[in-house]
């Protein structure tokens, strides 16, 4: 414990300044002794390999995937979290992992506006509240033709209309398939190569169904712009022709916590659930996400299960392990609450508005440099942007865009990668690290100008 504290000590003293992806890629030890080297020995080889070859996700400069760091209440609370070792599962097996994540939720269905009535749950991320959010709209729609799908399955019943924007992510995606109601069965709606839904598309399909039950899935902050869809209206919509609406709220739920941007999250109260991630703004440790569903008993219908030896709860204490898919489920309320505590409402604001500004400072930076075209707004904290020099033709943009990705990576200075925004290879760096300065921010910029030149330079030297 002294040894691992020490070494923590001294990795997060470098964080900030460190290549955020390192030169080397250390290789553990592979062959399983026969005889063990001892806990000392096992958990110093451990250290050193990951001195040298984990990625500082931590740090500042860490821009991918829309991923937070750890605030220091945070950390210290999942330390305390490994060494109490609790089973979350219900009241008997940890009276205080019970009532810390019931705190915890509390505490966010207030940041986030939601109902304090709504069913809540910790989850794994936003992939497992994605499914949450999800199976209980499945299990909606199975009651709303007469059948308990989660006791008798799918048979004999019609597929699941399923609508959405072309903002669509992949977990949620995942998480139809793995409900059975199909990764392909979400029909997008978009209105351009953006993926901005089409609200007339959406109210046509809805009056085709004419008044039999569907799901909707709304995102709060698109992965590749921050964009959202209309929460507000879709809800009205919803409810008028009798759908479930379910919001991805990944990150960008945490807009409500300004006031420059709460109305982005208008509506959100008029949602069936709502899935966020909580190792995103919130700044807690992987993996950590939250589920909210307005009708409790169809939430805990979802993931019901029983058996003599786990008792049962009086309402008031809520099983979670019957509210999610796991069981077997780690503590992850302490450090939630333990971050909400020492930072409370207010340090969040803070913290979301500076990366509000962070990210405006960097879409200035790239309206003013020549070689780089900003191609969405910027609502929230993502920043959509592609290199264009002079004298490179429209076609070759996308591979010199790739390339340029893989360079940022491997330089290590800043890290964020590629994606493909309205047919177009692009950038989406995310600032969400509480570490996060305008110097970190800054070097956004910076990077991608440096190596782009670089890379035309040695692409017109080869040609």
């Amino acid at each position: 414990m002294r040894l691992v504290e020490s070494e923590a000590e001294s990795y997060l003293r470098a964080i900030d300044d460190s290549l955020v992806r390192p030169p080397g890629a250390a290789e553990p030890p592979t062959e399983l002794p026969g005889d063990g080297v001892g806990s000392m020995r096992a958990v110093s080889e451990l250290i050193a390999t990951a001195l040298e070859g984990a990625t500082r996700s931590g740090g500042p400069r860490f821009f991918h995937f829309v991923m937070g760091g750890v605030t220091p209440a945070a950390l210290g609370a999942d330390w305390l979290t490994s060494t109490l070792d609790q089973v979350a599962f219900n009241w008997v097996s940890s009276p205080l992992a019970a009532r810390l994540e019931q705190v915890s939720l509390d505490w966010l269905k207030e940041l986030f506006a939601l109902p304090r009535e709504w069913s809540a749950v910790i989850t794994t991320g936003a992939t497992a509240a994605n499914l949450v959010g999800l199976a209980a709209g499945r299990r909606w729609w199975g009651l709303q033709h007469g059948v308990d799908i989660d006791a008798r399955g799918f048979a004999e019943l019609p597929a699941v209309p399923v609508f959405s924007s072309g903002y669509l992510h992949a977990s949620a995606v995942k998480a139809l398939g793995m409900l059975g109601i199909g990764r392909e069965q979400a029909r997008i709606l978009a209105r351009d190569a953006a993926g901005r839904l089409d609200v007339q598309a959406l109210t046509a399909a809805l009056n085709a169904l004419a008044g039999k039950p569907a799901i909707v899935i709304a995102t709060a902050g698109d992965v590749n712009t921050g964009d959202f869809d209309p929460l507000a209206e879709l809800a009205t919509l919803a409810h008028a022709h009798g759908a479930w609406l379910h919001v991805d709220g990944a990150f960008g739920l945490f807009a409500a916590l300004s006031p420059t941007t709460q109305h982005l999250t208008e509506g959100i109260d008029e949602a069936d659930s709502v899935a966020v991630d909580g190792h995103k703004w919130l700044n807690v440790p992987y993996d950590t996400g939250f589920a909210f569903v307005r009708d409790p008993s169809l939430h805990a219908g979802a993931f019901a299960s029983s058996a003599a030896y786990l008792g049962t709860e009086v309402l008031a204490r809520p099983v979670f392990g019957n509210l999610s898919p796991e069981m077997s489920r780690r503590a992850r309320s302490l450090p939630v609450w333990a971050t909400l505590r020492a930072y409370g409402r207010k340090g969040y604001r803070e913290m979301v508005e500076r990366h509000l500004r962070l990210a405006q400072r960097v879409a200035r930076q790239v309206d003013e440099a020549p070689d780089l075209e900003r191609l969405a707004e910027v609502p929230l904290n993502v920043v959509c942007f592609r290199f264009r020099p002079g004298g490179v033709a429209e076609h070759a943009l996308d591979a010199l865009n790739r390339k340029l990705g893989d360079m940022v990576l491997e330089d290590g200075r800043v890290y964020f990668g590629t994606t493909e925004y309205a047919g177009k290879a692009a950038f989406r760096p995310a600032i969400v690290n509480w570490r996060t300065t305008e110097e970190d921010a800054d070097l956004i910029v910076r990077v991608v100008r440096e190596l782009g030149a670089r890379l035309v330079s040695s692409t017109a030297l080869a040609g």
